[in-house]
């Protein structure tokens, strides 16, 4: 059981440093929103007057003016965990003649926000396939302790200089998460281990490892999350296929794309049913490799047709639920218990209460293992 819980906020304009004791007091709450596929995002309150510090000094001093980089981390029993390695990009300040109302709240987002600020076009590229292209421009972000980790697509696609050269239309973030979406791949920014560093993750979507311990509902003494709800969405999943003309006849045939990828197995024994078939538009005007790897693509987009959300309390659960990772779940019957990929968490923070709400995904219903860990 969990017995102490312990929040440090860092803050600076390139390399964050503990912040005074007076902004740490003043925390009023803190929620931080981590998913999969899209910006992690941060909002902390601190509580003011006319008189407090932080309207007299930080603020004036613009210790946390839009710009400035905060790492937030919490502690659980002696473990930290970094929430968030971000940057400020809104400052409210709000006062009222009420006792203990006014309040200053910051809004921002993760490191990748940096990447999304200056748009590029028509700035060439060496001849390089899509993971070198990522991996040049990541190089950009070291001294914000960026670590890119890049895996290779399936199906590379280096440019030839003398058919095409490569150009960047966008800003840096924009362009790499094009190069995502076209192979089939996922690009996010995971803070820490370390406060200060954060891991630039491009590359297949991982739904594989050692699960996180299970979710229990409706267990008794064993249960552990206050609220969960499953759904099964049979318009949400998409049948991708690939028209192909047989060369003899000339006949036109559909052939369905299976999903190839050894780094996301199925979660499940039983498919949920996919009742929409789209098939893949321009993949006869396209490199037979480019197209392939966009058919891939599309089909990762539109495997998870069962979804689940819930809420727990950190001091049940016993640790922090980490999101973009498995989690096991019991006691919600034979149809939905199993292995999940945790899709979003968002962690909020008050004074003597931490509480995660999340949102859960699989590709179809029954378990295929035997046994969740606990």
């Amino acid at each position: 059981m969990i017995s102490r819980i312990q929040l440090n906020l860092l803050a600076g304009p390139t390399l964050p440093v503990p912040v005074p004791a007076a902004v740490i007091q003043a925390v009023r709450s803190v929620q931080v929103t981590v998913a999969a596929g899209q910006r992690s995002g941060f909002q902390v309150v601190l509580a003011t007057s006319r008189n407090s510090p932080l309207t007299t000094t930080y603020l004036p001093a613009g210790l946390l003016d839009p710009g400035i980089r905060v790492v937030i981390v919490v502690t659980v029993n002696g473990l930290p965990n970094v929430l968030m390695d971000g940057v400020i990009t809104r400052q409210e300040a709000g006062f009222s003649n009420d006792l203990g109302q006014s309040a200053i709240t910051l809004t921002g987002e993760d490191l990748t926000v940096l990447m999304d600020l200056e748009k590029r076009q028509g700035v060439p590229f060496p001849p390089l396939p899509a993971s070198g292209q990522v991996a040049w421009l990541l190089r950009n972000y070291l001294l914000y302790g960026v670590i890119p980790v890049v895996i290779p697509e399936l199906f590379a696609d280096v440019p030839v200089p003398t058919d095409r050269i490569q150009s960047q239309d966008g800003t840096d973030f924009e362009f790499i998460q094009k190069l995502a979406k076209d192979n089939g791949h996922v690009f996010y920014l995971d803070p820490g281990p370390v406060p200060g560093t954060s891991r630039a993750y491009w590359g297949p979507q991982i739904r594989a490892g050692v699960p996180q311990p299970a979710l229990s509902v409706d267990s008794d003494a064993a249960t552990n999350v206050e609220s969960l709800s499953f759904a099964v969405d049979g318009l949400s999943g998409k049948q991708v296929v690939v028209r192909v003309l047989e060369p003899t006849s000339k006949i036109s045939v559909d052939v369905p794309l299976p999903s190839v990828s050894l780094l996301a197995p199925p979660l499940a024994l039983r498919p949920a049913p996919r009742l929409k078939t789209e098939p893949l538009a321009g993949a006869a005007k396209e490199n037979p490799v480019a197209a392939l790897a966009r058919g891939l693509a599309k089909v990762s987009e539109s495997a998870d047709a069962v979804t689940g959300s819930g809420q727990l309390n950190v001091l049940r659960y016993g640790r922090v639920l980490a999101s973009r990772a498995l989690v096991g779940v019991r006691g919600a019957g034979l149809a939905y218990d199993g292995l999940y990929y945790v899709k979003s968490v968002t962690h909020n923070l008050k004074v003597g209460e931490y509480t995660q709400s999340f949102s859960l995904a699989r590709d179809g219903l029954l378990s295929n293992t035997p046994r969740v860990p606990v």
